[in-house]
């Protein structure tokens, strides 16, 4: 049974505390015997729910006695398989491999510490890079199951092995770019065509602004990226690794530092090092890979979707009428089409391989 599979027969349904802010159950309704199951005492968190990829089994972050738990349920009958403790003081988050054969547990971000657990609750492995700073942010497994990706306050991403859980590279990500090994896509406004008029006109009440096109040019080095300077007085401070994603092929790892929200760096996981940095003009909203090929979809809120593969890097403009911003993107699983999701419509783009990467859209509107 797969991850579709079991919410075919199941509905997981979430209840809150009056002032909305602690979970009290969880609700399993089964769709076919109409039977219900409850499960006390979830932890709201960052990500305190994880199926397995197979989708038989759940792991829950619970607390109790201001101590943290989680649980792990066979999802065929929802009975309790393991429940054990985990030394965190406040945990923030859980992921299961793709293989389903080990959790990793991190703590919030007070306290660096990611910890490694296997199916039966035995600790395999405990991971802190350093003490006394904001530690992590964000947690990615490869496809494999063999490296995970932790990314850190202090703007790094350091990579652990599936042997002996051990450091085996960091990855840092430097506001100035000085190596020749590394290609820097700018994306850059196209210049209008002659005999068009260099500015639009005014904007008419009624109808929306049209957003300029762009393209991608290769930066000579060095090259220094826009930065932003986090403000220290406020809470969620906008640095550290904010996103990363391996490629299907466990080939690339994909990275976003929140101090310089207008790049994306891909890395080379065979050779360990840095590939290609593309440096936007607007803050990067989301990035995904394609799950059949090593190719990256960004948006940035525009109108435009930008994708990155071994081969280069295009900007497509999204057509209809108005200015369509592009706030999230999903890829179908076979990978030939893309969802573009703004605050109310999609778009979809199909991709025509026989014509590289033209792609024909087609948009609705009114959805969520």
């Amino acid at each position: 049974m797969n991850f579709s599979e079991v919410f075919k027969l199941s509905s997981l349904l979430c209840k809150f505390s009056p002032d909305g802010k602690y979970l009290l159950r969880i609700t399993v309704w089964s769709l076919c015997t109409k039977s219900v199951s409850y499960i006390k005492y979830p932890k709201a968190c960052q990500q305190g729910i994880t199926f397995t990829r197979d989708g038989r089994y759940l792991a829950l972050a619970e607390r109790r006695d201001c101590r943290d738990y989680v649980s792990i349920f066979v999802c065929s009958d929802w009975q309790l398989l393991r429940h054990f403790d985990t030394d965190t003081q406040d945990l923030a988050g859980i992921e299961w491999a793709p293989n389903g054969c080990v959790l990793a547990v991190w703590d919030s971000c007070l306290e660096y510490k990611v910890l490694l657990y296997s199916l039966d609750g035995r600790l395999l492995s405990a991971f802190c890079a350093y003490e006394w700073s904001l530690g992590i942010k964000s947690v990615a497994w490869s496809p494999s199951s063999q490296f995970l990706a932790i990314g850190s306050y202090d703007g790094k991403v350091r990579i652990l092995n599936h042997v002996t859980w051990k450091m085996i590279t960091e990855f840092g990500h430097p506001a100035t770019v000085n190596n020749p090994k590394i290609v820097v896509y700018k994306e850059a406004e196209k210049s209008p065509p002659l005999g068009h008029l260099a500015c639009p006109p005014p904007r008419v009440a009624a109808g929306p602004l049209t957003s300029s096109e762009s393209k991608y040019e290769i930066a000579s080095m060095p090259v220094s990226l826009q930065t932003l300077k986090p403000a220290a007085d406020r809470a969620n401070p906008r640095i550290g690794i904010g996103a990363l994603a391996f490629s299907p092929d466990n080939y690339f790892l994909a990275t976003r530092n929140d101090s310089v929200p207008n790049a994306v760096w891909i890395w080379d996981i065979r050779k360990l090092r840095p590939l290609a940095v593309l440096e936007q003009l607007c803050t990067v909203r989301a990035f995904q890979w394609g799950p059949q090929q090593p190719r990256l979809a960004i948006c940035t809120g525009g109108s435009k979707v930008y994708l990155w593969s071994p081969a280069g890097c295009v900007s497509v403009q999204v057509p209809g009428e108005g200015d369509f911003q592009v706030l999230s993107l999903c890829w179908h699983p076979s990978g030939d089409s893309l969802a573009l999701l703004s605050k109310d419509h999609f778009c979809l783009c199909f991709l025509e391989m026989e014509e590289g990467m033209r792609m024909a859209f087609g948009q609705r509107g009114d959805c969520t």
